[in-house]
């Protein structure tokens, strides 16, 4: 079903994106390969690499490091960073002007300990003095878009809320991302989007609405509830990489370029952009990691999670693939 009130593009700074529908920024998964993938099947208007520390990039190559390989049609691009300290941020922009970045994005809802160690992603949050300053730096060193990416904070309460995306605002943020679940809630949580409406009406920013979305239904559905001017998928993606084509063709009444093709040519077509992209001792791990998700649109899912798992060569895990899919009813 068309939704005519669905906006069909926004502006982030001097970048327009169209339509806005982004590939969210997944350690393991939002690699080249995933980004490439997702592309051909159409309609995704952002892209987002992976988490990246900022204090570490001024020294990685691009050409070798598996978070920093890039073909030349995966546009628009935002590096996604994690950051505690002011004096990361000028070498780290420098060189993503290098890799010619369409914007920076700002870590700021990840929960993992190794980002509470230093005091990044959600623990930035809160010191929201630093953060402060962190972001005013950030935007002083760079007329790139700036994005942040947050959660809902430790509970949900409006006035805090209010005075983080107040501050982001102020500080020169050019696009809000909120993942509508707390700092410690789990995925299986059901998502608070009803919340992220609430960020919407609190900023004058685009906002995109994260979590939980894993068909049109969902998208719909929470495009609605949230009011976002957007979406951003992450683990949806990896499970149906056509869920922006259908996005697109469903609710943004638009015509992806690709005529759809089968999930047994998209997982095949995956391993040779695995192949294109990284060296062979790269390719196996990021292969399983897809499949775990990738896996869950069959009936038996787990016996092609399970088979690939446990191969020790992408040869092997290939063959086993094909064997899983001439014998599955998907």
């Amino acid at each position: 079903m068309y939704i005519p009130e669905v906006k069909k593009k926004i502006i982030v700074r001097n970048l327009q994106i169209s339509p806005p529908l982004a590939l969210a920024p997944m350690v393991g998964l939002s690699h080249s390969a995933l980004r490439s993938l997702v592309q051909e099947q159409g309609c995704v208007g952002l892209l987002f690499t992976e988490m990246l520390a900022a204090r570490s990039l001024p020294d990685e190559n691009e050409k070798h490091s598996p978070v920093l390989v890039r073909s030349a049609g995966e546009k628009p691009l935002f590096y996604q960073l994690f950051l505690s300290e002011i004096d990361e941020i000028e070498p780290a922009v420098n060189r993503l002007l290098q890799f010619d970045a369409q914007g920076i994005d700002l870590n700021l809802g990840c929960p993992a300990p190794k980002l509470r160690r230093q005091g990044a992603g959600c623990y930035l949050v809160k010191d929201p003095t630093r953060l402060q300053s962190l972001i005013a730096k950030l935007r002083m060193t760079t007329n790139l878009p700036l994005s942040v990416k947050i959660r809902l904070g430790d509970r949900l309460d409006q006035a805090v809320l209010t005075d983080l995306c107040h501050m982001l605002t102020g500080e020169g943020i050019d696009l809000m991302t909120v993942h509508g679940r707390l700092h410690g809630e789990k995925f299986c949580r059901k998502p608070h989007w009803e919340w992220i409406g609430k960020v919407k009406d609190m900023v004058s920013i685009p906002v995109l609405a994260n979590g939980g979305i894993f068909s049109v239904d969902d998208a719909r559905e929470c495009l609605r509830i949230s009011n976002a001017d957007g979406l951003m998928i992450g683990r949806g993606a990896a499970w149906r990489p056509g869920i922006f084509a259908d996005i697109g063709r469903e609710i943004y009444g638009l015509l992806p370029s690709q005529a759809r093709i089968s999930n047994e040519q998209i997982y095949f077509r995956f391993i040779e952009l695995l192949m294109d992209r990284f060296p062979k001792e790269r390719q196996l791990g990021r292969l399983k990691q897809f499949t775990h998700y990738f896996a869950g649109t069959y009936t038996f899912g787990h016996h092609l999670a399970t088979a690939v798992q446990t191969s020790s060569s992408m040869e092997q895990a290939e063959e086993r693939a094909g064997y899983f899919f001439e014998k599955s009813v998907h």
